[in-house]
C-alpha cells in the first residue's frame, strides 16, 4: 500500500505561511508529502526545507518518489517534539515558517496491519514510530482499570469510559486482548444499546484515546509549540492544524497565554512585570471548505490556527 495522505487545507496552509523563496521552512509531519512538496515548489535554490516524521514508512515513501526540488531538502526521522534538536542537527539558526499537522495520516488509518482502525482486524499496535516498544496492546492489557478509565475519558470525552475500562479488564482476565476486532467488540458491548444506535461507531472515541496515549500526542504539545516559536525568525509564521477538541484546546490556550504573558496580580492597575507578547495572530481560525469536505470527509474536524513572531 502506497503512503498517501490528502493534505488538509493545502492552499490555506501555503497562504498562511507567506513563503519567501529564499526562506527556511520546517514541515513537522512529512506524512504523504503533500504540504511538503507544495512548500518546496515555492522555494529557490537559496531556500531550505526540513521534513520531520517519526514514521519510517512516510520517509521511505517520499524518498522513493524522488521528488526534484530546487531548494536544499533535509528529511529527518524524529518526533516533532524534538524540533529544536532537529534544527540544531540540520544547522539552521531560525525558520521563516513552521507547519504542524497534528493529524494521523490516511495511510496509517487505512493500512490494517498498523492497528489504528476499529474497521479492520489487526494486531493491537497504533505506533507511529514502529521502533518504539510501547503499543496499544500494552495499554489494553497492562493498564489498571483506573488508568484505562483516565485515558479513555481524558483523551476522548467518552461518556462510558468507566464501563469500557471495566469490560476490557474483565475480558482480558479470560484471555489477552490482541486484536483490534476483539477490542472493538468489547467496547461495543460495554456501551448501552440505545447509545450504540446513534452517533459515530462505538469504538471510535476509545481507539482515539488509546492512540493518543501510545504516541504521547498531547503530553508534549505545549512544549513543542513553545520550542517551535523559539525557532521562528522575526516575521516567521507557525501554522498548526488540529483535529480534535483536546488538541485544539491546548493550541488555543497556548496562543492566548503567549498573547497575554503578563503575570502581575489582577488587582494591580499598571503592569509591573514588563512581559510583552512577541506574537500576533494571523487571521481567524480556518476550517476546511465545503468542496474539500466533499473530497476528504476526514478533514471535517480540522482547524488551522496561525501566529506570526513579531519580535
Amino acid at each position: 500500500m502506497e503512503f498517501k495522505h490528502s493534505p488538509v487545507m493545502l492552499h490555506e496552509c501555503i497562504e498562511a505561511l507567506n513563503i519567501k523563496e529564499d526562506g527556511t521552512y520546517i514541515d513537522c509531519t512529512l506524512g504523504g508529502g503533500g504540504h511538503f512538496t507544495e512548500i518546496a515548489k515555492r522555494l529557490s535554490e537559496d531556500g531550505r526545507l526540513i521534513g520531520i516524521d517519526k514514521d519510517a514508512d512516510a520517509i521511505d515513501a517520499y524518498r522513493r518518489r524522488n521528488v526534484n526540488t530546487r531548494c536544499k531538502v533535509d528529511i529527518v526521522k524524529s518526533d516533532f517534539k524534538d524540533i529544536r534538536e532537529v534544527a540544531a542537527k540540520t544547522g539552521i539558526d531560525g525558520a521563516d515558517g513552521i507547519l504542524m499537522d497534528l493529524g494521523v495520516s490516511s495511510y496509517q488509518l487505512d493500512k490494517a496491519s498498523r492497528g489504528f482502525s476499529y474497521k479492520n482486524d489487526a494486531p493491537l499496535d497504533m505506533r507511529m514510530d514502529r521502533e518504539q516498544k510501547f503499543t496499544a496492546k500494552t495499554v489494553v492489557n497492562e493498564y489498571s482499570k483506573e488508568e484505562l478509565t483516565r485515558v479513555i475519558r481524558e483523551y476522548s470525552d467518552e461518556k462510558w469510559a468507566a464501563r469500557i475500562a471495566a469490560a476490557i479488564v474483565r475480558e482480558r482476565e479470560e484471555a489477552e486482548i490482541e486484536s483490534t476486532a476483539r477490542l472493538s467488540e468489547i467496547i461495543k458491548e460495554a456501551i448501552p444499546a440505545a447509545t450504540r444506535r446513534t452517533g459515530p461507531h462505538p469504538a471510535k472515541r476509545t481507539f482515539q484515546a488509546i492512540r493518543i496515549e501510545v504516541n504521547g500526542e498531547l503530553g508534549m504539545l505545549e512544549k513543542t509549540l513553545k520550542d517551535a516559536k523559539a525557532i521562528l525568525n522575526k516575521n516567521g509564521r507557525l501554522a498548526v492544524i488540529s483535529f480534535h477538541s483536546l488538541e485544539d484546546r491546548i493550541v488555543k490556550k497556548w496562543i492566548q497565554d503567549e498573547l497575554h504573558p503578563c503575570i502581575c496580580p489582577k488587582d494591580i492597575p499598571v503592569c509591573a512585570c514588563n512581559r510583552r507578547s512577541d506574537i500576533i495572530t494571523v487571521g481567524k481560525i480556518i476550517c476546511p471548505s465545503v468542496d474539500e469536505l466533499d473530497r476528504n470527509p476526514r478533514a471535517r474536524s480540522a482547524k488551522l490556527r496561525v501566529i506570526e513572531r513579531v519580535a
